[in-house]
């Protein structure tokens, strides 16, 4: 069962998709999907499906609410065609952590609406992973789980670099990351992982070797089927565990 909903937050109204369970089984458990580049779309709502089989009820928001109507982009090209490429790179730029941040508190009161009121897992990619280690961070008490996959910038030296937060984090943490990231490198996940072992974070960081950037999404040039459900695999024994 898949729906459309709309979100208000502080800054304006967020379309979201709400993915339950075919079965129609109750559920109190949610997962915020965090987009990657591209926005939400079909090959998004397929792995939202996925994860709403194993039991949970999924929502899928856009985080580019802010610009209005946009796209869609084509995950195989729009970084290297100059239009597409200029508007995604200038949309995230514009779309800061602490924005996403403060979004997250109405994204899940918007999954409590549909009969999450349990424990809630943030699961992200590319742009997307960051975004959901920072709210495991800003709602220990809500978020039990966190995963990133092929999530840049996790350990940077920006002053919102999630890591800066782990000591806030409660929930379990799962990084998977791409073998060749220039978003990422090994320094990077070397500072994550000090800061989640010093924060006292029960956290796993897993190397796909082998796979780029984007592996995990069916859309995406450099898709891997293999990796992709190595990915799922971990991401719902996270789940099992977590919540």
């Amino acid at each position: 069962m898949k729906h459309e909903i709309e979100i208000k937050t502080a800054d304006g109204t967020a379309r979201a998709t709400v993915i339950k369970p075919e079965s129609g089984a109750a559920t109190a458990s949610g997962v915020v999907m965090y987009m990657d580049a591209f926005g939400p779309r079909q090959a998004l709502y397929g792995m939202g499906r996925r994860i709403a089989d194993a039991g949970h009820v999924v929502l899928v928001p856009d985080l580019f609410y802010r610009f209005g109507s946009y796209g869609p982009f084509d995950a195989k090209t729009a970084f290297s065609q100059e239009a597409s490429g200029t508007q995604l790179r200038t949309m995230i730029r514009a779309t800061t952590q602490d924005m996403t941040a403060r979004d997250s508190a109405a994204f899940i009161d918007a999954l409590a609406g549909e009969g999450a009121t349990g424990p809630v897992a943030a699961v992200g990619y590319c742009m997307g992973g960051a975004r959901a280690l920072t709210a495991a961070a800003r709602y220990p008490d809500r978020v039990k789980a966190a995963a990133s996959f092929h999530g840049g910038n996790l350990a940077s030296d920006a002053d919102d670099s999630p890591h800066r937060l782990a000591d806030k984090i409660k929930a379990q943490v799962y990084v998977g990351v791409a073998g060749v990231d220039n978003s990422f490198p090994p320094e990077q996940s070397a500072r994550l992982a000090e800061a989640l072992r010093n924060g006292g974070v029960d956290h796993a960081i897993e190397n796909y070797v082998g796979m780029a950037h984007g592996w995990a999404v069916p859309d995406h040039s450099v898709y891997n089927e293999q990796g992709s459900e190595r990915h799922f695999k971990r991401l719902l024994t996270l789940l099992e565990e977590a919540l």
